[in-house]
């Protein structure tokens, strides 16, 4: 009789505890309510949506926020003339935890080498040569990654270098902000970037913010990525397509280390 009790008494603390699980997690079409079927198809797939703006364009596919989280603001109030929205729905074997998608955040070692399709070359080259991680943007010697961990900080900011295969080194200050689901990267550069003594970048004139929430789906990663190059620059390339192939590389490798 004992033993039944006890066994009733897990099975409800089971119940009561996926229950709550469950009632924290929220579903994609939630989120989504009026994204287009094509769309929504393709956040599924392993694509992504990516779409280009202009600086007066619409954004598209803000999802449904709680409130109190602004995941496009920090991007749109620097009035930068290229902008690039993304999302994508990661979908891991099994179901993960926010210190899953921080931990992948986290592996900036993983970055070096990743390949994109450059149409000058005709052939698949690494977008990033080197990637560092710095003590601080006062110091930039090298330091290691740390090792995975299962606590995810309140906030944190890191500080590395990506030798880009266009504009060359290029630093980044990120600043990652997480709550009970979710978690927010921020990215900027905060030097300036020259090819050749030709200004092409100004200090925190390109920007990125990622969000990360996790759904009943998956990890959903909404991302906002938004630039202002020189006008020597924006006459040699197309900024639009340079911002979305490095979106692109980077949503790819955290979702990479998601999926691991």
């Amino acid at each position: 009789m004992i033993f039944f009790r006890k066994k009733r008494f897990f099975l409800i603390i089971l119940l009561i505890w996926g229950t709550s699980l469950f009632g924290q997690s929220r579903s994609f079409d939630a989120l989504f309510p009026r994204l287009p079927k094509a769309e929504r198809e393709q956040a599924f797939s392993p694509q992504g949506v990516y779409i280009l703006h202009e600086k007066s364009g619409a954004l598209r596919l803000i999802p449904v926020m709680h409130s109190g989280i602004d995941i496009a603001g920090p991007v749109l109030n620097r009035n930068l003339p290229y902008l690039v929205e993304a999302l994508f729905v990661v979908q891991p074997p099994r179901p993960v935890g926010l210190n899953k998608v921080y931990n992948a955040l986290g592996n900036i070692q993983g970055l070096k080498g990743r390949l994109y399709h450059s149409f000058s070359k005709n052939a698949d080259v690494p977008l990033f040569e080197e990637a560092t991680r710095l003590i601080s943007d006062k110091k930039l010697t090298p330091i290691p990654d740390p090792p995975p961990t299962g606590v995810v900080p309140t906030t944190e900011t890191a500080y590395i270098r990506l030798k880009d295969a266009s504009f060359g080194n290029i630093y980044y200050r990120a600043v990652s902000t997480a709550g009970d689901r979710h978690l927010i990267f921020y990215l900027s550069n905060f030097k300036s970037v020259s090819f050749l003594f030709i200004p092409v970048l100004k200090e925190n004139n390109f920007v990125s913010q990622l969000y990360f929430e996790l759904i009943r789906e998956g990890v959903l990663v909404y991302s906002i990525a938004g630039a202002n190059i020189s006008d020597f620059a924006a006459s040699q390339i197309d900024i639009s397509s340079a911002i979305q192939k490095r979106l692109e590389v980077i949503v790819q490798w955290v979702a990479e280390g998601i999926v691991k």
